[in-house]
């Protein structure tokens, strides 16, 4: 819960800039291109910081160098509230961004070395439906507050930011490589040993789940990172090079990356969108858009668990399988959403399209533990947070400047089209999922063996522990 409430103040800043949209362009007299810069600045920022987060994660405290972020997060949210222009937001912006940033890395690291493999998935569903809950507050909550004063709005952001802070500086730090994870209750340990295709995972054997069923399946690694010695003692730019020779983890940065370019853009200007193009109230238009977020919230739920459950039934490409063709799903019901003007007709076909957008991050960020040695956690998930972030930050940029352009004085009329036109990236970030899944099963083959090698466990020759480099390489 304490790791899914720092992914929810986020998404709860970025969707509270949304809705309070028409109240910002009126009292600081700007347009969608400012609205949108202002989540841009954050996000870029966040972009760039999140690399020396991402060193940070794989060196330092986590817990407690995420308790300070937050601590800073809460500051700046109360320096928003009071600035006076909108030179001075821009500015509370930047050092949000700065913050922000130490979210992504220090969060996946944490969830590697607190959970077992085989729950990943399913931890990872409960994480970001905090995420969603955030975003849902931005809409609901705040957005509504944000109809009577945007100050408010922020600065009620800033209290539970202090709450959470005070519980991460008192959450245990977990040991590395995922030698500390919780054990799972016994009712779920039962089920694991049950499963014929992979036993639940031992901190002594290195591996995770589908690195044993990729080994079992007599998967063969790539040779290319065999040679590139320990990834234990490897510096910020070994590390880059190595996590981004890896073609799945490519394949899922730039997916990733697509996806939350349309859901940034999404939570800029969605209440606007349904305000103007459905004549509903703007109460009304936040209470739709949190309809939108709890079938979001039921899309994570269901996809991560679902993508565990394909591993241990023995589909090693579970894991991606379930994105993939929920990014095709996602694309396929935003078109007849955005080209009804009613909103009872349009409804049913956002619901599950934002539950098919949503379901694809679960079982991608516990796939992307299984292809990454763990050393290189927190460093990995800096490159794609950077890469995530920019995109983020170039979506609101990009959504309000093709509005104001297409608009001709129609607002509405220039963000319909605008969301028509975002649909490309989202359809791209489907085909990068079907790219994914075959190199998949060879990466996650490789991060098994140099994990082996890197880790105190001496490898041995024995064919009938299955623990040898041999076996890999059969």
């Amino acid at each position: 819960m304490i790791l899914a409430g720092v992914l929810a103040l986020s998404s709860a800043d970025a969707a509270t800039v949304g809705a309070s949209a028409i109240e910002l362009r009126q009292h600081l007299h700007i347009d969608n291109t400012d609205i949108g810069l202002l989540v841009a600045v954050s996000s870029l920022v966040g972009a760039v910081a999140s690399l020396p987060f991402g060193i940070l994660a794989d060196r330092v405290r986590r817990t407690w160098t995420l308790a300070a972020a937050i601590v800073f997060w809460g500051v700046t949210m109360l320096w928003s509230a009071t600035v006076s222009s909108f030179g001075e937001l821009l500015l509370a912006r930047l050092a949000l961004g700065i913050v922000t940033a130490a979210a992504g890395p220090i969060v996946a690291s944490l969830v590697g070395d607190y959970f077992p493999s085989s729950e990943r998935g399913r931890i990872y569903s409960f994480i970001l439906t905090g995420e969603l809950i955030g975003a849902g507050v931005g809409f609901a909550v705040t957005g509504d507050i944000a109809a009577l004063s945007w100050r408010a709005a922020f600065g009620i952001l800033a209290i539970p930011a202090f709450v959470l802070a005070y519980f991460l500086f008192k959450l245990p730090e977990p040991l590395r490589g995922g030698e500390g994870a919780l054990v799972p209750d016994a009712s779920r340990q039962d089920q694991l040993r049950s499963s014929p295709a992979v036993e639940p995972t031992t901190p002594a054997d290195g591996l995770t789940d589908a690195q044993r069923l990729a080994m079992e399946q007599h998967i063969s690694p790539d040779p290319r990172f065999l040679q590139m010695g320990s990834v234990d003692r490897m510096g910020f730019f070994s590390a880059a090079r190595y996590v981004l020779r890896v073609r799945t983890n490519v394949a899922l940065i730039i997916s990733g990356a697509c996806g939350y370019y349309f859901l940034s853009g999404v939570q800029t200007f969605g209440v606007e969108f349904v305000h103007g193009e459905y004549h509903v109230s703007q109460v009304v238009a936040n209470l739709l858009m949190l309809v939108v977020g709890g079938g979001a919230a039921a899309g994570v739920l269901i996809a991560g668990p679902l993508g565990d459950r394909l591993l241990r039934n023995g589909h090693l490409k579970g894991r991606i399988q379930v994105p993939a063709f929920t990014a095709v799903a996602a694309v396929l019901l935003f078109i007849p959403a955005l080209v009804t003007h009613s909103s009872l007709t349009a409804l049913p076909y956002i619901v599950f399209a934002g539950a098919a957008l949503s379901a694809q991050n679960p079982p991608i960020d516990a796939a992307r533990l299984d292809i990454v040695p763990a050393a290189l956690w927190g460093r990995a998930e800096g490159i794609r947070t950077f890469v995530r972030s920019g995109a983020q930050a170039l979506a609101p940029l990009l959504f309000g400047g093709v509005s104001d352009l297409l608009s001709g004085g129609h607002p509405i009329s220039g963000l319909r089209w605008t969301f028509v036109i975002m649909l490309a990236p989202l359809g791209a970030s489907a085909v990068f999922l079907f790219r994914a899944m075959r190199t998949y099963p060879t990466d996650v083959a490789t991060a098994g063996l140099v994990s082996r090698a890197s880790s105190d466990v001496a490898p041995t020759n024995d064919p009938e522990s299955g623990a040898g480099p041999h076996q890999f390489l059969a």
